[in-house]
C-alpha cells in the first residue's frame, strides 16, 4: 500500500488510510494493538501503530530518538515522570533513552519515527538499555 517513486529524492509514498483500513480488517488484535512498519532503513524506521481505547504500551525507550505523531484517537503518554494528553495532529518528539509509556483514551493510531542511532552512537550512550 505504498507506491515506490523511483525518484532519486524520495523514496515511498503511503497512503495512511488504506494502511490504517488494513490494519483494522485484521481485528481482533493482540493487546489490544497492531502495527505495521512502513520503512525500515539503516537510519530511520517509521512504523503505523494503532490501538484500541484502553490499550497501553508498557514503560519502555528507544535508542533513537523517537517521533510520535497522533493520526486519530487520542493518548496518554507518561514520559519522565510527565503526564501528557496528545489527539489529533499532536506530535511529540523525545530524545535518545528516555523511558515512556502509551495508553489509549478511544481507538487511535499513530505514526512513530525513530532516528536509529549507528552503531558507533549505540556504543557511546552512556545509559544504554536503563534510559534517563
Amino acid at each position: 500500500m505504498s507506491q515506490n517513486t523511483g525518484d532519486a529524492g524520495f523514496r515511498e509514498v503511503f497512503d495512511l488510510k488504506l494502511e490504517l483500513t488494513s490494519l483494522e480488517s485484521r481485528k481482533p488484535w493482540p493487546q489490544k494493538l497492531a502495527s505495521k512498519t512502513l520503512l525500515k532503513s539503516a537510519d530511520l524506521r517509521i512504523v503505523l501503530i494503532a490501538m484500541q481505547s484502553g490499550a497501553k504500551m508498557q514503560e519502555h525507550h528507544n535508542d533513537g530518538r523517537i517521533s510520535v505523531h497522533v493520526l486519530c484517537g487520542s493518548l496518554r503518554l507518561e514520559v519522565a515522570g510527565k503526564t501528557l494528553e496528545m489527539t489529533s495532529g499532536h506530535l511529540l518528539a523525545l530524545d535518545r533513552t528516555i523511558k515512556h509509556s502509551v495508553e489509549a483514551l478511544e481507538d487511535s493510531a499513530f505514526l512513530l519515527s525513530i532516528a536509529w542511532p549507528s552503531d558507533k552512537e549505540l556504543a557511546a550512550q552512556p545509559h544504554r538499555g536503563y534510559g534517563t
